[in-house]
């Protein structure tokens, strides 16, 4: 094992409690690619858990989702909403009990790390549907990429100081930074976590590599795709902390998704516009 990989466990195992797993997901990306799907089974996995049964239901419930009649059970909002809009429901409300709490050491006030992921999701969504790859793989890629922040910011608390300096008068990045102090980073870690819970190898890359997409070989595109997503919501503005300087854009993402400079504009107006209209932020 690595030496990089040694200290991530060490920071994985240091941490006294950790936010539950959001096993679902991976189960729900492979029913959703199986066309054979059934709402059934897709509703009996969700109900294993009865705190995520209850929030998606008032989430299909809500004013921005409600049709005729109120939706009573996890079928009856599949069939109105279809799959794919379950599945993004299911995954947000999943990443917000992982990424909801604050994190000190990042600076990261109550929320503000769910907000940044699920603005870069939906910047996800945007590309995927633009490039013509599948969104829900973005998504929730997207939406899992700081996962790694959970477990090293009991570590950077102390170091929050020298931090502040690096990434403001040196210019340094965050992970540069972070790689300096701790010997590892949040990209590095967020990867191992996955790769602990026994996600799919391709969130694993995307996540571990999504500031360096070339790394993510043979998951590359996936990977420069959270990348741009995660650039995506800081030119939005919804950071936090010191991260104006956290990330640095690598051009080699926009031609491995067929991007120029040009269609950044646009994906950010398109960007801005789905958030404005997105049922699942204003549901939440």
């Amino acid at each position: 094992m690595s030496p990089i990989l040694i200290k991530a466990d060490r920071f994985i195992d240091s941490v006294e409690s950790l936010p539950p797993a959001p096993r679902i997901l991976p189960e729900l990306l492979f029913l959703l690619a199986d066309g054979q799907a059934n709402s059934d089974r897709v509703a009996e996995l969700i109900t294993f858990d009865p705190a995520l049964t209850a929030k998606v239901l008032q989430v299909c419930n809500s004013a921005l989702f409600r049709g005729a009649e109120p939706v009573h059970d996890l079928p009856g909002a599949i069939t109105r909403l279809g799959f794919s809009e379950i599945y993004q429901i299911v995954a947000a409300v999943a990443g917000e009990q992982t990424l909801g709490g604050m994190q000190r050491g990042y600076g990261i006030g109550q929320g503000e790390l769910w907000r940044h992921s699920a603005v870069t999701a939906v910047a996800g969504k945007v590309m995927a549907r633009e490039a013509g790859t599948d969104e829900n793989l973005l998504f929730t890629a997207a939406l899992l990429h700081d996962l790694g922040k959970l477990a090293l910011s009991t570590a950077l608390e102390s170091n929050y100081a020298e931090v502040a300096r690096q990434t403001e008068e040196a210019n340094r990045s965050f992970l540069e930074a972070e790689q300096d102090i701790l010997g590892t980073d949040h990209a590095e870690v967020g990867g191992r976590l996955l790769e602990k819970w026994k996600f799919p190898e391709y969130l694993v890359q995307a996540v571990r590599h999504h500031h360096d997409p070339m790394q993510a070989k043979p998951h590359e595109v996936l990977t420069a795709g959270v990348h741009l997503a995660d650039m995506l919501a800081h030119l939005l503005g919804h950071g936090y902390g010191h991260h104006a300087y956290a990330v640095r854009a690598r051009t080699e993402s926009l031609a491995l998704l067929e991007f120029t400079a040009k269609d950044v504009e646009q994906l950010v107006i398109k960007t801005q516009a789905a958030l404005e209209s997105s049922r699942l932020l204003k549901a939440n």
